[in-house]
């Protein structure tokens, strides 16, 4: 093993000395153990599923009016699908994807258009979702109809 000199303040130095003393092992060991769980955090992390700002403005304005207005699941399909589009069930949400290469591009919600608000809006959850629990805490009979429904007919106006 090789040396490492660390600077640390005295009130630190002496809460970590004190937490070392309460695990039953040396403060470098504390250490060494502390920073081996950090490498293995960092190397072990997967990064952001997140769009390009600049594939999204552009898919933002293409779809805006077809996922404003559509009137169910199988509207939706139907005018997405004739633009070369179509929404994939993803973890508790939707992806949008290319139709028919079915290439992943975005989360409906960085369209502005979450699962919830959608779900809400047609009454049903998206066909072919298999976490049931997101149906239940969004159509149960309060929230069915919410006006948090309203902020997606918004988005034709930002654009």
């Amino acid at each position: 093993m090789e040396r490492m000199q660390l600077k640390l303040s005295v009130e630190m130095l002496h809460a970590a000395a004190a937490i070392a003393r309460e695990r039953d092992v040396t403060l470098g060991q504390m250490v060494r153990d502390l920073l081996a769980r950090e490498i293995s955090r960092h190397h072990n992390a997967r990064p952001p599923v997140r769009a390009d700002e600049q594939l999204i403005a552009p898919l933002r304005a293409r779809l805006a009016s077809d996922l404003a207005l559509s009137q169910d699941w199988g509207d939706l399909d139907q005018r997405l699908k004739a633009k070369g589009y179509v929404l994939r069930a993803a973890g508790g949400g939707l992806a949008l994807h290319r139709w028919p290469q079915d290439t992943r591009l975005c989360k409906a919600s960085e369209l502005g258009f979450s699962y919830s608000r959608l779900m809400r809006r047609f009454a049903a959850p998206f066909p072919g979702q298999a976490h049931t629990w997101l149906e239940e805490k969004f159509l149960s009979s309060k929230t069915k109809g919410a006006p948090e429904d309203a902020p997606d007919l918004q988005v034709i106006d930002q654009v």
